[in-house]
């Protein structure tokens, strides 16, 4: 997945090689979600592989790296996952619920609203 303009400062300047080397070397081109994603997947691992059409939807699979404590800046590779679109954004999607609402309540304080203390999405 792309990583947004003002987010690039999180990563180290060498990301481009980590990211290549979990892709191509360690994952072989090959998703590596087991199951992490919440989707039990048939055999233990994800079927996609980078390039070649999604075993769920057809459409060109992407292969890209998650990094399992969200945390850009750290780049272990225990901390790090390849995997394909769908498995990543599902991986993700508690956390950027999570972020998603804190942008939200940072806007409306801004404003000189108060904010709700209302509970968005998952924890």
């Amino acid at each position: 997945m792309p990583i947004r303009p003002e987010q690039r400062a999180l990563y180290p300047p060498d990301w481009p090689d980590i990211s290549r080397r979990i892709r191509a070397d360690r994952a072989d081109w090959r998703c590596e979600c087991d199951g992490r994603c919440g989707v039990s997947h048939d055999g233990g691992r994800c079927p996609a592989v980078h390039g070649r059409p999604s075993p769920l939807t057809g459409s060109r699979v992407v292969l890209t790296v998650a990094h399992l404590d969200h945390q850009p800046a750290n780049c272990d590779p225990d901390n790090l996952m390849a995997a394909c679109q769908a498995c990543h954004l599902r991986y993700d999607a508690c956390h950027h619920r999570r972020t998603a609402a804190a942008t939200r309540r940072a806007t409306i304080e801004a404003a000189g609203q108060t904010a709700l203390n209302i509970p968005i999405g998952d924890t």
